[in-house]
């Protein structure tokens, strides 16, 4: 029996952009756009009225704008997972969407296939930043400080085992846990324990903060290369 496709509410103001997209999702069997909204005030609206799996969603909307509107709905649904697609990418907008807590970050423009994978690796509880959002957080954290937020490990000190170490690597890498599971041949079960042990010991509250925080502090490499 084949799983139902993944519920997505796409928040575009670009009308032509936004009929493009549907589009080429409607080809895709395992996703369905269930909803649209033009602006964040609708998408608020759409999230208290249905259940999504997915919310993808454009940062330069009108009215309160798209980094409000993921607040909001992180506020409201805090499991629902929100895919950026925009056509900026600026640092300082990189460092926003962390703080509000978006799952994934895609330049409008990319590939329909790596957008696919996106929806689906964030649908799946994976984290997805495109190579452009990892090369500017790499260089933000390079700068120093007053470039990012300094973010510094609770012990001062690797606290992560071998095996913590590796996990956490694939999860900045976007990857779910049931594919870190396949890559490290150990159950899908285990991997939720090393992820909570990871959560717990870094003292972070998910999966993005925690790979960000380890780039930071040289825990984890940046990934060199994304799943394509």
């Amino acid at each position: 029996m084949s799983s139902p496709p993944i519920r997505i509410l796409l928040v575009e103001d670009d009308e032509l952009f936004r009929l493009g997209l549907v589009t080429r999702l409607a080809q895709e069997a395992t996703l369905e756009i269930v909803a649209e909204a033009e602006d964040g005030e609708a998408a608020i609206a759409c999230v208290n009225q249905q259940v999504f799996d997915v919310v993808i969603l454009d940062v330069g909307l009108p009215g309160i704008g798209g980094i409000e509107t993921c607040r909001k709905i992180k506020q409201l649904h805090p499991r629902l997972p929100i895919l950026i697609l925009t056509s900026h990418s600026q640092p300082a907008l990189i460092n926003h969407l962390i703080e509000v807590q978006a799952q994934g970050y895609c330049v409008k423009g990319v590939a329909a296939e790596t957008l696919i994978l996106a929806i689906r690796s964030v649908a799946a509880g994976a984290s997805w930043w495109d190579a452009i959002a990892f090369q500017e957080i790499q260089a933000a954290f390079q700068e120093g400080p007053t470039a990012a937020p300094e973010a510094i490990l609770p012990s001062g000190a690797n606290p992560l085992t071998k095996r913590e170490q590796e996990i956490l690597a694939l999860v900045a890498r976007g990857k779910s846990n049931q594919e870190i599971a396949e890559d490290l041949y150990i159950a899908p079960g285990t991997v939720r324990v090393h992820v909570h042990t990871i959560l717990q010991k870094l003292e972070v509250r998910d999966r993005t903060q925690a790979a960000i925080l380890a780039i930071q502090n040289g825990l984890v490499s940046l990934p060199e290369n994304l799943p394509e």
